[in-house]
Order: structure tokens, then C-alpha cells, then sequence
């Protein structure tokens, strides 16, 4: 059985802002809440909320340097200079070099891209992208989703006689490289008024401030924002601000009308056109994306994305959709020697932190690994393998630990390092791997309560079935798209059970689908899925009442929609909160 979750009802909002809202906005009192709770009281910001405009977004010359980076590009455009257009290999990267590539290719055919490769090259600027730029005769380049860190690497490129524009989204160290301009809402000197763009978002602003300078209709931005959502929804930034903004169009885009590449991901992936949604992009459409880096080359992703014709964009997809079945096939088997490894004592730490190493493993697959391990031992997990005669690997942590803090504590054992609080890289020599095990198992000590170590559902509000009416479920879609900071709302419903069809599904039954009713309104019957819940499925199936906490989402199945509920958790009754 899945690691037993604590079960936390948020804190009521204000009761007089609820019924205000309520009464202004004529929905639901539950609808309210949880508009208040994301800091929506009044008619107009609900407006705001439920309407998101492109009129919203913000001047783009409002981010450090942009007027330097857009003053660099249009010398390097009206003099036909060429111009290196260089991303990441994950989806963020890939993204945001297929939008900028595709914005800059429109004024000029002196363009290429570089993606770095991720096993040769690893995370980042490297000298060898910096070396073919300059073998190339490339006097600009532009780095998309990394950059920020690459003050050697910068030095370098100059003295090559490169020039670098940085478009970055991560933290900066206290100095900066010295590019010709440093475009990063993280910086301490940048008052852009939102700081939690994604590296492909850092590039769509990039090419809004060049269409502003230059007299090029917005209109013609919005066809490259199904690339920035995929971007956004993909990279777990904040789906708040103008993130919203740029996802709710994105979303309208890829639905109405998807690039080439994406209509073939829609097509590989089984979706519906017309019908996808932040999850389908999550889990279907960016792990695809993501593979080719994992797997071959990230420069795959790029060619599909930038495809200009159907037949192009189906064969590089097939392809991909071949390099995603196998990091399946290899993600499941190093999860699986991972797992042994914890439960017989082989691995290098296991109190406070899982951290486990093979030489052998694939490192494409590690980061993975990682999130599979923080799902069984919810434990800040680093997992590592060997690259070109060095330890690199992934690390991912848990509610409310900053991993990227404890692997900075290390940062004289390591030889890299980058990434997120919640998510990070790291490479090493192997003889200092022991050494840093042993003191990222220290620090998490110090640093971890046994109260963070229990995962945690939070409720937004207690419901019965039967306020889960039509009306109920389409204002709720139109909180969408969700993502972090605008999270689909959990609810709790009390005093379930199945009513009689219930079955396992999935590969190897792992999965449970329900058709739920509460003991209280026995004909209002909901059809449910709870994925890798399948233990309970004899308690289930003997009649037992359940408690359960749930997501409620459209399900599309052969062009019809249905309300389905997605089970977050359940407990048998007397486990009651």
C-alpha cells in the first residue's frame, strides 16, 4: 500500500469575503472560498481570474537589459550576421529554442540552434557548443533556459570572438557572466514585475520586446504560445501572474491550432484534439518531448517542434514516441534495482536522505528514478550514476525542504550544480562521493522534522456529492489552467462506497475505477479513478464505506465528456480525520 498520507483541511477564509464574493459573482459558496483563498475578493479581480486577458501582460523593456538584447538581435538580423540560437535538452530548452528559432527564422536565414548533448556535453553552455559556434562562423549566441551560471564559459565565447545574449530563469550566483545582456527575472537588479517565468517564457518575452521595438503585430506572436505552455506546464513554474495569462492562451492554441510537431504529439499520445489540458501536457505530451534529450538527442525535440509540414513533424514524432517506450522500459528496471538497493542496505544513504549510485545506470532516466523513490521512502533522494569519468546525477525533494540548499552546502565537493529547490543536478568526482553523502545526509538532519517526512493532502473544502452539480463543475473548469500556485482543488467527501462495478485496471491491475455513492445521497452515483490504489481493492469490493479526497476533472472518452473524480487518497472508515 502507497505511504500513508496525512490529511490536512485548510484554514476557513474570511466568512465575510466568502458571502460578499458569493452574493457579487453568484456562485456557489465552496466556488468562493477558494477564490478568496487565491486572493480573488472582488468582482473585478474575479473578472480578471475567469477572463484572463493578453492585455495583461507586462512591458517586456521592464526586464534588465532587454533593451541592450533586443538592440544585439536586430544588428545581428539587418547585418545577415549568424546567429546560435542554444537550449537545454529538456522540455523547457527544447521549447523555448523551437520558439525563438522560429521567431528569428521569419527575418532572417542566417539562424542555426545547438542543443548540447546530454551525455557528452551535460547540463548547459559548454565549450564545445561554444567551439562550434566559433568554427561556424556564429558571431551571436543566444542561450535559452541556462546561461546563467556560465561566467567561464561567456569569457570564452568573447574570446572567440562570440558574443552571448543569456535568457535564463534560474538563480544567479552573486556575479554575473558578462554577456552583452543578461535577461533573468531572478536578478537581484531586475524589478520585472514577475519573476517566475519559464526559460522558454524568458525567450517569448525576448522575441514580445523585439515585435514591440520593431512594429510587429502581437497577432503574430500568439501562434508560438502553444510552445510556451507546453514550456510552462511542463517546467512546474507558477501557474499564477502572467504565467496564467500565457498558458490560458497557450492552452487555446494547442487545442485550436497546434504547430506541426505538437499535432503529431497529440496524435502519438492518444489525446482528443480539441480537449487538452494542463495534465495531458504533463504527463503525456512533455515526457514524449523530453525523451529525445534522455534517449538520442535533444535536437530531435527541436526538429519536431520547428517542422513546418504534417508528414515531417509525424515521422521525427514516431521516432520520439520510440525513444519514450524505451526510457519507459529502462526507467522501470533501474526503479526496480533502486528499490532493491534501499531495501537490502546497498545504497550510500538511507536515515535522512535516499542516495543511491550505479555506474551502470542510464543518466538519462536518473531524475526519474528520483521522483519514483521520493513516491515510495518520501525522502529527499539523490540519485547518481557515471558520464565521462564522473558521479552525475538528479536530486528531488519533499514539501518544504530546499534540496538545492543542501546540495549548495556541498558545492566544494561537487564540480557543478544547478537547478531548483525542488529539483536539481549535480556532478562530481567519485572519490568525493561517500564524503558528500555523508554530509547531505547531515545536513537533511538537521534540517528535516519527522513532521515533514509523512506526505501531506491538503483539503481545500469538505463536499457531498450532490453539490457536484453541472453548473458546480463548469465554473471549477474555469479556474483552469491549473498548476502550482493555482493547484485543481482537493475536495473531501465522507462515507463512500462502490457501487458494485468496481474493477481493477492498468497495467497489472495497479489501478482502481469506481463508481462512488455517499451513504447520505445513495443516487447520486460518480464515476472515480485512483491510480496505484488497487491494495484496497477486497475492502472495497465487500461493501466497506471509505473516506475519500479527490480532484474533480472532465474526462473525454470517444467525444463525449464525463465528470470524473480522480481519488488524491482514501481511508477506510475508522480512519476517520
Amino acid at each position: 500500500m502507497a505511504k500513508e498520507c496525512k490529511w490536512i483541511l485548510k484554514e476557513p477564509a474570511d466568512p465575510a469575503k466568502v458571502e460578499r464574493l458569493s452574493a457579487e459573482v453568484g456562485i456557489d459558496r465552496v466556488l468562493s472560498e477558494l477564490l478568496v483563498k487565491r486572493g480573488v475578493e472582488t468582482f473585478e479581480q474575479a473578472r480578471a481570474f475567469f477572463r484572463p486577458s493578453l492585455d495583461a501582460l507586462h512591458d517586456p523593456f521592464l526586464m534588465k537589459d532587454m533593451d541592450k538584447a533586443v538592440e544585439r538581435l536586430h544588428r545581428a538580423i539587418t547585418s545577415r550576421e549568424k546567429i546560435l540560437v542554444y537550449g537545454d535538452y529538456d522540455v523547457d530548452g527544447t521549447t523555448a529554442v523551437a520558439l525563438v528559432y522560429s521567431f528569428i527564422s521569419r527575418f532572417t536565414d542566417q539562424v542555426d540552434f545547438y542543443i548540447p548533448d546530454r551525455y557528452d556535453e551535460g547540463y548547459g553552455v559548454s565549450y564545445k557548443g561554444i567551439d562550434w559556434a566559433a568554427d561556424g562562423g556564429f558571431g551571436l549566441i543566444i542561450t535559452l533556459d541556462c546561461g546563467i551560471k556560465a561566467i567561464d564559459k561567456v569569457e570564452y565565447a568573447r574570446s572567440k570572438g562570440v558574443e552571448v545574449i543569456i535568457c535564463d530563469h534560474h538563480l544567479p550566483e552573486e556575479s554575473l557572466p558578462a554577456a552583452v545582456a543578461v535577461l533573468d527575472p531572478k536578478r537581484e537588479d531586475c524589478h520585472y514585475p514577475f519573476d517566475d517565468l519559464s526559460g522558454c517564457g524568458v525567450g517569448f518575452k525576448l522575441v514580445q520586446a523585439y515585435s514591440q521595438q520593431f512594429g510587429i503585430p502581437f497577432e503574430t506572436l500568439i501562434p508560438l504560445l502553444d510552445l510556451l505552455v507546453v514550456s510552462i506546464s511542463s517546467d512546474l513554474v507558477t501557474m499564477v501572474g502572467e504565467n496564467r495569462i500565457l498558458a490560458h492562451f497557450g492552452l487555446k492554441q494547442l487545442n485550436e491550432n497546434p504547430c506541426k510537431g505538437l499535432a503529431a504529439m497529440i496524435t502519438l499520445s492518444n489525446l482528443e484534439p480539441g480537449h487538452i489540458s494542463i495534465d495531458d501536457i504533463v504527463f503525456k505530451i512533455g515526457p514524449r518531448i523530453n525523451a529525445a534529450g534522455r534517449m538520442e538527442s535533444g535536437r530531435l525535440a527541436v526538429e519536431l517542434l520547428k517542422a513546418t509540414d504534417a508528414m515531417t513533424a509525424m515521422r521525427i514524432g514516431e521516432k520520439i514516441n520510440e525513444n519514450n517506450n524505451e526510457r519507459k522500459n529502462i526507467d522501470r528496471e533501474i526503479t526496480q534495482e533502486a528499490l532493491e538497493m534501499v531495501q537490502s542496505g546497498k545504497c550510500l544513504a538511507h536515515e535522512n536522505a535516499t542516495i543511491v549510485y550505479n555506474p551502470k545506470w542510464s543518466k538519462g532516466v536518473v531524475g526519474i528514478v528520483a521522483s519514483r523513490l521520493v513516491e515510495a521512502y518520501y525522502k529527499p533522494t539523490v540519485v547518481l550514476t557515471k558520464s565521462n569519468g564522473f558521479v552525475t546525477g538528479s536530486a528531488r525533494s519533499i514539501a518544504g525542504f530546499d534540496l538545492y540548499e543542501a546540495i549548495e552546502s556541498c558545492a566544494d565537493l561537487l564540480e557543478n550544480f544547478g537547478g531548483h529547490v525542488y529539483a536539481a543536478g549535480l556532478t562530481l568526482k567519485e572519490e568525493n562521493l561517500r564524503e558528500f553523502a555523508r554530509r547531505m545526509d547531515a545536513f537533511i538532519a538537521g534540517k528535516v522534522t519527522t513532521e515533514m517526512l509523512v506526505p501531506v493532502v491538503e483539503i481545500d473544502a469538505k463536499l457531498d456529492f450532490a453539490q457536484i452539480t453541472p453548473k458546480f463543475s463548469r465554473i471549477l473548469k474555469q479556474f483552469q489552467p491549473f498548476g502550482p500556485g493555482n493547484n485543481n482543488p482537493i475536495f473531501m467527501t465522507e462515507n463512500v462506497y462502490d457501487a458494485g462495478s468496481g474493477r481493477k485496471v492498468g497495467g497489472g491491475g495497479v489501478h482502481l475505477k469506481l463508481d462512488l455513492i455517499q451513504e447520505s445521497q445513495p443516487y447520486h452515483q460518480i464515476p472515480s479513478i485512483a491510480f496505484n490504489m488497487a491494495d484496497y481493492y477486497d475492502y472495497i469490493r465487500e461493501g466497506n464505506p471509505i473516506d475519500v479526497c479527490y480532484a474533480i476533472v472532465e474526462n473525454y472518452y470517444r467525444g463525449s465528456a464525463s465528470i470524473q473524480l480522480r481519488i488524491r487518497d482514501m481511508r477506510e472508515r475508522e480512519d476517520i480525520l
